[in-house]
């Protein structure tokens, strides 16, 4: 069963989302659970978030998949994301998700594609209640990521252009410099048809400030003892597979990092059976549905 329901984040700002019940769910019983979350300036209804908000649900996992603000049909100012923005509306989502009476609060997990993945990354390395974490293709330096999408000298210094220019715009006319969202991260003509229905596209260069910032890699070793699952694409060709390699070495255990050589960016939406079969098996170990 698919429930659409709104919950409030800070401010007030109602985020809109849908939580999935596994059909053989019994009257008063308690499952554990997911908050799946969406990629750059995406929402709920993308496929690498709709399917594996799917996919737990037949696992018999409840899901909660939902936009955060500024993105699809949640309150905010469309297209200003800000990281830390989205780790307190993940943060609400959790108390939200928690009081449930479908859930068993002290299993619920979080699973994050691509900027939704550092943002997992970050909210359980600052929140304890957060039970296991499942990173696709994820990034923990935001500086670094950047300097491998815009490689070379001449990109590197289009990129920081934009950046002193966003700054100046708004010291001077009080308003944000708005760019394309292929100039922040640039994604190859043959991947741009996974983005979802009312993806933003253009954003205040203060979305990419904020992305340059943001350091999941400095909490990552904060989320053990609980288990953490990083998954990438070995020739991801939107966000290099060092930045999960290096949030490996800087996780405590127990963390398994998986590279796969048949997937690209896009990961839980390509329908690929060994991400399937691997999450699987890891969950049965971590957090299965029967405690």
């Amino acid at each position: 069963m698919e429930e659409p329901v709104t919950f409030e984040s800070a401010g007030g700002l109602k985020l809109s989302g849908v939580i999935h019940i596994p059909d053989d769910l019994q009257p008063g019983e308690r499952r554990p659970g997911f908050i799946v979350l969406h990629g750059f300036g995406s929402n709920h209804s993308a496929g690498n978030t709709a399917t594996p908000a799917q996919m737990l649900c037949e696992w018999g996992y409840v899901t909660l998949r939902f936009s955060m603000r500024g993105c699809g049909d949640s309150e905010g100012e469309f297209g200003r994301i800000i990281c830390m923005d989205q780790v307190e509306d993940t943060r609400h989502a959790l108390s939200f998700f928690l009081d449930r009476p479908e859930i068993d609060a002290d299993r619920v997990g979080l699973l994050g594609s691509s900027f939704g993945a550092a943002v997992a990354l970050y909210t359980a390395g600052i929140d304890p209640r957060p039970a296991a974490v499942i990173s696709s293709v994820g990034w923990g330096n935001g500086e670094t990521k950047f300097r491998a999408q815009h490689a070379g000298p001449e990109a590197w210094k289009r990129f920081t252009a934009m950046l002193a220019a966003g700054a100046e715009h708004r010291e001077h006319t009080g308003e944000s410099l708005m760019v394309s969202r292929y100039d922040i991260v640039p994604i190859p003509d043959r991947l741009r048809g996974h983005l979802a229905t009312k993806s933003v596209m253009q954003f205040p260069v203060e979305t990419a400030q904020s992305m340059f910032d943001f350091r999941p890699v400095n909490v990552v070793g904060n989320i053990a003892p609980r288990p953490l699952l990083l998954l990438h694409a070995a020739r991801d060709s939107v966000c290099p597979a060092e930045q999960s390699i290096e949030l490996f070495g800087r996780a405590g255990q127990p963390t398994e990092l998986h590279l796969l050589t048949d997937v690209d960016h896009f990961l839980f939406a390509e329908g690929n059976d060994r991400v399937r079969t691997l999450v699987r098996d890891w969950l049965d170990r971590y957090l299965p549905v029967a405690a």
